[in-house]
């Protein structure tokens, strides 16, 4: 099994690789003066003493960096996690040096003798130098961290995109429109009252689904809206086919989630099942718990669907979740019902956490 070394912020490895040579060099000129240049034998041998050790000095506080890490990870604790770091280094690196001071006397090839003044002035560079490595490292961790943050934020701006594609098909989806339009035309020949109403609904969906990208997160109340403008459009096709149930909290309602998230649920399944009047398809939304939206359907597979773009919308929606740190789960319930949990989000900025 091979030992794992500390990672503060990833680079770790390259930076005691790159520092710690040198700081051998300049501590072996610090306690042996002369001495070090006078035989290539000596020049080696104290090279490499002090180099390991300082490889070993430097891994004891990588650990004690990753816990002080783990142990005040926010950024109001920024302070106090550098300030107990930098303590504990020279604490940790003052042992190692007056340990390599005390060696040297004990390797005769060296002749060295302990020196107070050597030692001040060694451990005096060792400080320095440990407070230089506790913000270079810190800096490139949150750089790493900014770095990170830029890339999601990028991989949620195109995912927002993708989501907008895919909206954008469903705004000009000819069979929605076509399907649309002939419900309206036979309404219009049956009734002009249904048909001004369907009219009102179709228009309330289009307009939202054309406006869906100017927000990021809307209100569960605001969804529900728009889906009950949807439904009233399928459900001019499908009639007593297609059965939609809401139980949903007040307290949920005011709560968020990304726009034509339920749509693109909906779609998905209505593309999936038969719908008929005598095997009606079900969907109920409902509160399930604190800030989860629970969306459930019977399953009645068609033997062939085209539900292959409705896959990839759910998949997209499934991912952006996962940018935004919330859950979303998608399970068939003993090939009787699935059932979709979503998440809900309080506030907007719990998005971003």
């Amino acid at each position: 099994m091979s030992l794992k070394l500390p990672q503060y912020n990833g680079k770790d490895n390259l930076v005691m690789l790159l520092v710690m040579p040198v700081f051998a060099i300049v501590i072996n000129v610090i306690i042996l003066g002369g001495k070090y240049f006078s035989h290539w034998k000596i020049f080696l041998f104290a090279t490499l003493l002090s180099a390991g050790a300082s490889c070993l000095d430097f891994i004891l506080c990588g650990w004690v960096a990753v816990a002080m890490k783990a142990r005040f990870p926010g950024e109001e604790e920024i302070l106090k996690r550098l300030t107990l770091m930098i303590t504990a280094f020279l604490i940790i690196s003052g042992l190692f040096l007056y340990s390599l001071f005390s060696g040297y006397e004990h390797i005769q090839v060296l002749n060295y003798r302990f020196n107070e003044a050597g030692f001040v002035w060694s451990y005096f560079a060792l400080g320095i130098l440990n407070i230089f490595l506790t913000f270079l490292m810190e800096g490139i961790a949150r750089y790493k961290e900014w770095e990170k943050n830029r890339i999601e934020t990028e991989e949620l701006s195109r995912t927002y995109k993708q989501s907008q594609l895919q909206g954008l098909k469903s705004q000009v989806n000819p069979h929605f429109l076509f399907n649309s339009l002939n419900s309206l035309s036979s309404l219009i020949q049956d009734d002009e009252q249904k048909a001004e109403r369907f009219l009102d609904e179709m228009s309330k969906v289009y307009r939202y689904m054309l406006r869906n990208d100017e927000e990021e997160l809307v209100t569960l109340e605001t969804e529900l809206k728009f889906i009950g403008s949807y439904m009233h459009l399928l459900k001019a096709r499908y009639g007593e086919g297609l059965q939609l149930s809401v139980d949903v909290t007040n307290e949920d309602r005011s709560k968020l989630l990304t726009p034509l998230a339920l749509q693109v649920i909906i779609e998905n399944t209505f593309s999936q099942n038969i719908i008929s009047k005598s095997s009606p398809l079900v969907i109920t939304i409902q509160s399930s718990g604190t800030n989860v939206l629970e969306i459930k359907n019977n399953i009645q597979p068609k033997a062939i669907t085209d539900a292959m773009d409705f896959e990839a919308g759910l998949d997209n929606l499934v991912k952006k979740y996962e940018l935004l740190n919330q859950p979303v789960s998608v399970m068939d319930a003993s090939n009787s019902y699935r059932v979709i949990r979503l998440s809900l989000i309080s506030q907007k900025k719990e998005a971003m956490a």
